[in-house]
């Protein structure tokens, strides 16, 4: 990744500006079975963190509602994905709605299409989970949405991105006539330039929702990789390709650095950029991703911030 360019061509002895700032507010990602593995999230994540939950399919909807209201009840905010494709009527959309609200003072959400190829049942966009209204019925304010810098076969098969701009209008329009609080949650991704010229388009496009821009968490090269595949990662996974070719590489552990320069740098010289904050999917464990965060400096920008 040529990044000499977002630098401005200065040297600073090659070591380009801190990025701690980008990090200030991150969320992160859980599944009931990872966060079972954490005896207290308190002693790991900076106070109001807000966690995603991840829903996938097979898992049962009361370990989903168990799951967000020990997290609430530790004291963090909480999401939980609603995957239109599992997702049979709108009858077991209402009934998760309310658990989530009653059983874990749940008010979030992420509304996506979901991982499965064939819909189980009357849906299969999240457009149509937010055009049941049940959402705003339940007082469910905060709602954000999928975004794909690399594109999305499921919603593209062709590889282009016509779908995918045409839903993120869509979604748009729907912020601007409800009051519902929307952001663009993306898929992770291993290079700032493709995010960045994303994010570029999104703008020239009219789509003004904030955007939280997903990146993977340390974790062990080949374990990245069997992540980003299986995830549907673009042409930003062959930077994981060519450092497995390089042998001294190949043992050392997978981290964001150099990404996170590149969107600093970025967001230095684009202060109006829609990449407002960072998402973080701890692919190789919760608690190594939280540390790492801390390490580089998370909780010091939280603290600057007030």
């Amino acid at each position: 990744m040529a990044l000499m360019n977002l630098f401005g061509g200065k040297d600073r002895s090659a070591q380009p500006a801190d990025f701690s700032d980008v990090l200030r507010g991150y969320s992160i990602e859980v599944m009931p079975r990872t966060a079972e593995k954490v005896e207290d999230f308190r002693q790991i994540l900076p106070p109001g963190t807000l966690v995603y939950i991840a829903h996938i399919d097979g898992t049962p909807i009361d370990d989903m509602v168990a799951t967000a209201a020990r997290l609430r009840n530790e004291g963090f905010p909480v999401m939980p994905h609603f995957p239109a494709r599992i997702i049979r009527d709108a009858a077991t959309l209402e009934t998760w709605i309310r658990r989530y609200r009653d059983e874990a003072g749940v008010e979030n959400a992420l509304l996506l299409a979901g991982g499965v190829k064939e819909p189980q049942g009357d849906f299969h966009s999240s457009m149509q989970l937010m055009e049941t209204g049940l959402f705003d019925k339940h007082g469910f304010r905060r709602l954000h949405v999928a975004g794909h810098p690399e594109g999305n076969r499921d919603i593209d098969p062709d590889g282009g991105t016509a779908e995918v701009e045409a839903a993120l209008k869509w979604k748009q329009a729907f912020s601007e006539r409800t009051d519902a609080e929307m952001a663009i949650v993306t898929q992770f991704l291993f290079e700032a330039e493709p995010a960045i010229a994303w994010a570029k388009a999104l703008r020239e496009a009219g789509i003004t929702l904030p955007v939280h821009l997903g990146i993977a968490g340390p974790a062990k090269l080949q374990t990245m990789i069997k992540f980003a595949i299986a995830c549907g990662v673009g042409p930003s996974l062959g930077v994981l390709q060519k450092r497995a070719k390089d042998v001294t590489k190949l043992l050392l552990p997978y981290t964001p650095e150099e990404f996170l320069h590149g969107i600093a740098a970025h967001q230095r010289q684009d202060p109006a950029s829609p990449i407002a904050k960072i998402h973080v999917f701890p692919l190789g464990g919760i608690k190594t991703a939280a540390e790492w965060m801390a390490e580089h400096g998370a909780e010091e920008a939280a603290a600057r911030a007030g």
